[in-house]
């Protein structure tokens, strides 16, 4: 299970490459994403000191992707995070658990934590954007390339 906060990151990133390049300001981020605005807002803060977005105050600034969103994994969402499914931890807890000194999970585990990897390197950013875009469209929700003719 991904945390709270890589989950909100993957959200906030999907809605950033649905934009088109264009700059999102973090509060719109945040409304669109149902995350409270403090809280992604030290996420934005984590994903541009990792290199995956760039962040520009003043007319016209928001956050943009620092590469295109294919280049993207949630695998680097997830290590930018420091979430811990990313982390060579026992399943049962124990310090010290390699192949030489295994616990009666570590074969298990091994093999599950490497199905998770692989999901994560292989699903990228352009992947949640295009789920998000399909979501949008099934719920009417304008999409963040093409505001709503109030804004």
């Amino acid at each position: 299970m991904l945390s709270q906060g890589v989950g909100y990151a993957i959200l906030a990133l999907g809605h950033i490459a649905a934009s088109g390049g264009n700059p999102v300001l973090v509060k719109e981020i945040a409304e669109a994403a149902s995350i409270p605005p403090a809280y992604l807002a030290k996420i934005i803060h984590a994903l541009a000191r990792r290199g995956l977005v760039l962040t520009q105050r003043g007319v016209g600034g928001g956050v943009t992707l620092a590469r295109p969103a294919t280049e993207i994994s949630l695998h680097d969402v997830c290590q930018a995070m420091d979430d811990p499914v990313v982390k060579p931890t026992c399943m049962l807890g124990n310090a010290v658990c390699s192949d030489e000194r295994s616990c009666p999970a570590h074969r298990f585990w091994t093999q599950q934590r490497n199905k998770v990897f692989d999901f994560l390197r292989t699903t990228s950013v352009a992947d949640i954007a295009a789920f998000e875009s399909r979501r949008r469209v099934r719920l009417g929700i304008p999409s963040p390339e093409r505001p709503s003719p109030e804004r």
